[in-house]
């Protein structure tokens, strides 16, 4: 474990767009797509904020998580837990499957990978 000022600064900076995505949006492409894209890449750069994983590692963990996240939607998990009053399970866990949710997670984390591999190429 060890502290990455550079991954977390990214997190902050992704976190307080996100903020501003759910603050002001209530619909449309930026709301309900862009945000999933940016979130996996968020959760991407918290991990590493923390963790020293290779990315690939990291990238599977966050994309098996937000998976998993929406498969819980589609499962109703809120619901089966009593939750659906609660906003920050509401938050958290969100509330509707689509299966455009999980393409979004899958573009996030692909953009990762390509930006990971970019900048991590030592020059010969």
């Amino acid at each position: 474990m060890r502290f990455n000022k550079n991954y977390f600064k990214i997190f902050v900076l992704i976190l307080l767009i996100e903020v501003c995505i759910a603050t002001f949006l209530k619909s449309g492409f930026i709301r309900h797509t862009f945000g999933d894209f940016l979130v996996v890449i968020m959760l991407y750069c918290f991990i590493k904020s923390f963790i020293n994983l290779k990315p690939l590692l990291a990238a599977w963990i966050v994309l098996i998580f937000a998976t998993g996240i929406e498969i819980g939607q589609f499962f109703n998990v809120l619901d089966r837990f009593d939750l659906r009053a609660n906003p920050l399970a509401n938050l958290v866990l969100g509330n509707t499957f689509s299966y455009s949710d999980l393409i979004a997670y899958t573009l996030g984390i692909i953009t990762v990978i390509i930006v990971e591999n970019k900048f991590s190429k030592r020059p010969e």
